[in-house]
């Protein structure tokens, strides 16, 4: 795998991640009404930095499709969702359960085997 593609993969994936990140802290808010909560989430700069890090997402996902086969790029993608979930464990001491800590292990060793083919 070209050297660019690793950077943009790697890059695509901290964006990706702290996009989720800051969507999850701009939800959790608790207030009377769902109107409120709403208006507050739509006044958070946590929701905005979300909102661009999905546009910045969304470009670095076509500049590394211009670079890897769609299925390559795709299985690569599939390590985000093992990003998200550490982040959501670090960050909001969210649980992982057996099952999930397996997902992971599998998803970890299947981009692993993908990208060493490459």
């Amino acid at each position: 795998m070209p050297n660019l593609a690793i950077f943009v993969w790697l890059l695509n994936i901290v964006v990706d991640t702290v996009g989720h990140m800051v969507f999850k802290h701009a939800a959790i808010t608790e207030h009377d009404s769902e109107w409120h909560r709403w208006k507050k989430m739509l006044s958070s700069f946590s929701l905005w930095i979300g909102i661009i890090c999905f546009c910045v997402e969304f470009a670095l996902w076509l500049v590394l499709l211009s670079i890897l086969p769609l299925s390559l790029g795709v299985l690569l993608s599939a390590f985000n969702t093992v990003a998200i979930m550490a982040a959501g464990r670090i960050m909001f001491r969210e649980m992982l359960d057996p099952m999930r800590i397996l997902g992971i292990t599998f998803i970890t060793v299947g981009v692993a085997l993908v990208g060493g083919y490459a």
